[in-house]
């Protein structure tokens, strides 16, 4: 059970706990759903999941959804919404995942260059909760510079480990980019061979951050696209993750066969087999956003089509013209149709990264 090597069972876990659970993943051959979070209700929906099918979760904030969860109302000309947005969020998740009884990774999905200011503020809102409570806020954030040249990438992504080292705080970082579209970046006509990460990259990463910290994966590029597309056009390569662990294990002379920590982008749409083999590579975290957008849909969908004459008006439906409609109309009862969807599809992600039941 992998809540036997944590410290903390339940909630969100932080720190040595992170590292302990993707080596105990790594070990078991799973890995955990990323699950991008917009609201409340898009929260409930993930931890059933998980709580129903024994399974830790990760939770993950992307810019565009933490200035959703702050409201669309909220300026964010300098992150100011993206900022308070995560922070409301991550507040919330800490209040109700102990009562989900399974362990949460508190994540921040991808940060490109010119959101870094919205790093640099929730980074701050860590430090402040690791003052008052010998931890930070987040359990972790992701950096994506792959659209940045190499180098930099690698010694930006450094002075952010740097930071993050002395709270134990876990740095997701990219190399090589993925493809398609998602929150409004747009990697839809970049050249196939940026899609592709090389292994000597992967090595100058490992090398870089170990000297730092132990706390840190690696989103590699194999072909990854965000978004759904038709079965053949896009060209995922797993097998490139066994490549990079191989030479990465050689370079350092290490006795695992994984030395890294990698993760999975742009996993919506993919196939069993492809999930599978990533995760025998090393893959430990496995990025869910477009289809559980598209299952949230579903449900609310589904029951205003087929509730449609009963919330056309307060008053009058096809039972009786004075009968009230209220109990239709009820926010509560249509969101609650759009969080089983999604519930159903994040347990189904569940099931075939091998989490269920590891608890």
């Amino acid at each position: 059970m992998a809540t036997s090597v944590l410290s903390r069972k339940t909630g969100v876990i932080v720190g040595d706990d992170v590292l302990k659970l993707f080596n105990y993943a790594q070990e078991k051959q799973f890995a955990i759903p990323a699950i991008n979070v917009t609201s409340s209700s898009t929260v409930v929906a993930a931890l059933e999941a998980a709580r129903d099918n024994k399974a830790p979760i990760i939770l993950q904030m992307s810019q565009g959804g933490a200035a959703y969860f702050a409201g669309k109302g909220v300026p964010n000309g300098d992150q100011q919404a993206s900022i308070a947005g995560a922070v409301a969020g991550a507040q919330y998740i800490r209040s109700i995942a102990p009562a989900y009884d399974i362990p949460v990774i508190l994540h921040t999905d991808h940060c490109a260059k010119k959101l870094l200011p919205w790093l640099d503020g929730m980074m701050d809102a860590d430090e402040k909760y690791f003052k008052e409570h010998g931890e930070p806020l987040f359990s972790s954030h992701m950096i994506d510079l792959s659209e940045e040249e190499v180098d930099w990438n690698i010694t930006t992504t450094a002075k952010y480990l740097k930071r993050a080292a002395p709270m134990k705080q876990w740095l997701e970082m990219e190399i090589g980019i993925t493809g398609g579209e998602e929150d409004g970046v747009n990697n839809e006509d970049v050249d196939n061979n940026s899609l592709y990460t090389q292994p000597e990259d992967i090595y100058n990463i490992y090398q870089a951050l170990s000297a730092i910290s132990p706390y840190f994966s690696i989103a590699a590029g194999f072909g990854n696209v965000h978004g759904v597309y038709k079965p053949g056009n896009v060209k995922l390569h797993p097998e490139l993750l066994g490549k990079h662990q191989a030479y990465v294990k050689e370079k350092i002379n290490a006795k695992e066969d994984k030395p890294v920590f990698l993760v999975f982008h742009g996993g919506s749409g993919s196939s069993k087999k492809e999930y599978t083999d990533a995760i025998g590579y090393g893959v430990v975290k496995v990025n869910l956003d477009t289809d559980l957008q598209y299952a949230y849909l579903t449900g609310i969908r589904d029951y205003v089509l087929k509730k449609k004459d009963y919330i056309m008006a307060q008053v009058g439906n096809p039972d009786g013209e004075d009968k009230p409609n209220k109990k239709y109309f009820d926010p509560r009862v249509w969101v609650r149709e759009g969080e089983k969807t999604m519930s159903t599809r994040v347990a189904e992600g569940l099931k075939d990264f091998n989490t269920a039941g590891q608890l």
